[in-house]
């Protein structure tokens, strides 16, 4: 199906084993979608994947650590995680991500 409607798609904890992330996903043969929701306090702890990823920050204000660099992030900022960096998410106010990962091993965000 080429076209969606995200408000329509089965809502999820997307990657239960080190984040809170709640959203639906929008899954390709290469590239995976996700918009996703956490609430204040809440995060991805630190972790690594093989997948390329990219995180755009709809709504709220949130924490990125990336390696040894520390990014706090608000609305209409992205990062760019390569594959293999640890990283981990805190987030300082209820957010709404937007974010994409390449699709390793037939992996996204479900890993």
């Amino acid at each position: 199906m080429p076209v969606y409607d995200i408000r329509q798609l089965k809502e999820e904890f997307v990657t239960p084993r080190h984040s809170s992330a709640f959203g639906s996903l929008i899954t390709g043969e290469r590239i995976e979608l996700g918009v996703l929701r956490y609430k204040a306090g809440e995060g991805a702890k630190e972790h690594a994947h093989p997948q390329e990823q990219i995180l755009l920050l709809l709504k709220g204000r949130a924490r990125l650590t990336l390696g040894a660099e520390v990014f706090d992030l608000g609305p209409g900022q992205a990062a760019h995680i390569p594959p293999q960096l640890p990283h981990s998410l805190s987030v300082l106010e209820d957010a709404e991500v937007v974010s994409v990962k390449s699709i390793v091993g037939g992996a996204g965000h479900r890993i």
